[in-house]
């Protein structure tokens, strides 16, 4: 199965899979199930057409798994992942960490073949969370639409404490990139702090800059989580560089 991304370099080894796998010719695959990234490296340039990475039965975690896309990303060579199970958890890192693809077993039902294969696409299409970790690298730049409809009966809940809101994964479910900016979209965010107020609940968001999170500071959150160090250490980075060579 293949992961559907936003503009997303990974979405076009994605491309570059479907065109192998229904290329024509056979398609010849290597397997690894030794932990290494040089190894996975070493077997990409070998000639392969493809690679898999076998979580189920090798002997590998999901460290491993990264450093060994890594390695094959030196490549031209799409790698898939073959996850432990037919779990959503597992079958999303995957794809954030690089995977052009899954190999997901036993999957012995329609409804078990359709949990897999929306766990890999993103709202409308399924239920994937938006989180591409190490796939957003070189991207110039989910909490969903039910949860809101219902989110004065999600805080009412005895126990809860706060809510955390990922804009990106709204965005998403309401059928808008990750980062819009859509007037409805922001103003269905507004609207949360009032109802988590009204219940004693801290509001909490995801803030992808520091303008965002004085924008949503005035909206009434007050649990803001600032960008991650991914984004902090390729911003910086590319903010030098330019800075350098102006």
């Amino acid at each position: 199965m293949n992961g559907e991304e936003f503009r997303s370099p990974v979405y076009s080894g994605a491309v570059a899979l479907r065109e192998v796998l229904k290329g024509s010719e056979a398609a010849l695959g290597g397997w690894c199930v030794v932990p290494g990234s040089f190894s996975a490296e070493i077997m990409a340039r070998a000639g392969f057409d493809w690679m898999c990475i076998d979580i189920q039965h090798g002997l590998m975690g999901e460290q491993d798994m990264v450093g060994m896309l890594q390695g094959v990303a030196t490549t031209a060579v799409p790698a898939m992942v073959r996850v432990p199970w037919n779990d959503p958890g597992w079958i999303m890192k995957a794809l954030d960490a690089g995977a052009s693809g899954v190999i997901v077993p036993m999957v012995n039902s329609p409804e078990e073949a359709a949990a897999a294969a929306g766990a890999c696409r993103y709202p409308p299409d399924g239920y994937r969370s938006w989180g591409p970790t190490r796939v957003s690298l070189g991207v110039a730049d989910y909490e969903t639409v039910p949860a809101l409809d219902r989110l004065d009966e999600i805080v009412g809940v005895k126990g809860v404490d706060a809510v955390f809101i990922g804009p990106s994964d709204f965005a998403v479910s309401m059928g808008f990139p990750p980062r819009s900016d859509e007037p409805e979209h922001r103003r269905r965010l507004e609207g949360v702090p009032a109802v988590c107020r009204a219940h004693n609940v801290v509001a909490g968001i995801a803030c992808g800059s520091s303008e965002l999170a004085a924008r949503w500071r005035q909206a009434g959150y007050t649990m803001l989580a600032l960008p991650s160090d991914l984004v902090i250490l390729r911003r910086g980075a590319a903010e030098m560089l330019d800075a350098m060579r102006r």
